[in-house]
């Protein structure tokens, strides 16, 4: 073996050495292989009957979290996701609520904890993009509109936190996951009401992971951007006049239009024993952008 082939194996092994510190400290939480499951946690996702929340509640299910699925006025599609939750052997329920709306999240949440007997992985899912205001300028926004996507996007995931934060508080660990949009980084035209709730929703998650880290609790945001979504194909439509998002996958990222499943990955590690120890992170899930 020559000199510079002793040199290099002498530095793996060196490597591995300083990678083999023993066991974790027993409050860090097992971590075997890289992988662990949700089994005995139990997640409320916000819209998660459709689009990007059903996928995170499948994904969560398919992990071992049982899984309250929030809706707002797709029954049908909400109580299909939990038939897909038990079929996977988890629990599930389907709690109908306007985000927007304090007391209906108030009943909501009271339910879905006596269904349960606990929460503690809650996921910020539902809002309404700019495509649903039909994308104003600033000036030309009406407060009804405004209003709409305050409550949705920002003072909605609010309440949640103020009224269920204190409860998750009791478990060993807990996580808000805040799906967030790369609107805040781009700031564009057309999108600033959108873009403003949003950037809204960060900074409570931020404020909130520096609250919370002694209690054991992570939160993190998650931002996509363009994902084939209702949303997503309303946004395109408007842009192009089609939504069909197979004419976008020859420009976008890696040759396809980012999928619920990649941002429900996310999700799923952020909330994991693999992702115990980011907190009060932002995970840009986009590939790279168009």
């Amino acid at each position: 073996m020559t000199h510079r082939k002793r040199m290099l194996a002498n530095r793996a092994r060196s490597c591995v050495r300083t990678l083999n510190v023993g066991p974790s400290p027993a409050h860090a939480g097992r971590l075997e292989d890289g992988v662990a499951g949700l089994d005995g946690r139990v997640a409320l996702v916000t819209g998660g009957g459709r689009g990007i929340g059903r996928a995170i509640c499948l994904r969560l299910a398919t992990d071992g979290a049982d899984v309250a699925v929030n809706y707002r006025g797709s029954e049908e599609a909400a109580r299909a996701v939990v038939a897909e939750i038990e079929a996977l052997g988890r629990r599930a329920h389907a709690y109908q609520a306007d985000i927007g709306d304090p007391a209906a999240c108030d009943a909501m949440l009271a339910q879905a904890i006596a269904d349960f007997g606990q929460i503690d992985i809650l996921v910020n899912n539902a809002g309404i993009g700019s495509s649903g205001i039909n994308r104003p300028t600033i000036t030309e926004a009406t407060p009804e509109q405004v209003n709409l996507l305050l409550g949705a996007n920002l003072l909605g995931p609010l309440h949640l936190c103020r009224a269920l934060v204190p409860h998750m508080r009791r478990a060993p660990r807990s996580d808000v996951i805040m799906i967030s949009s790369v609107a805040t980084q781009n700031m564009g035209a057309r999108m600033g009401v959108y873009s403003i709730t949003k950037a809204g929703m960060e900074a409570l998650a931020h404020t909130l992971a520096k609250e919370e880290r002694q209690h054991g609790m992570r939160v993190n945001i998650v931002a996509p951007g363009l994902v084939e979504t209702d949303m997503g194909r309303n946004l395109i439509r408007q842009l192009t006049g089609s939504d069909d998002m197979r004419e976008r996958d020859a420009s976008a990222p890696f040759g396809f239009v980012c999928q619920p499943e990649d941002i429900a990955a996310a999700v799923a590690f952020l909330v994991s024993e693999s992702g115990r120890y980011p907190t009060n992170e932002r995970i840009t899930v986009s590939g790279g952008g168009f």
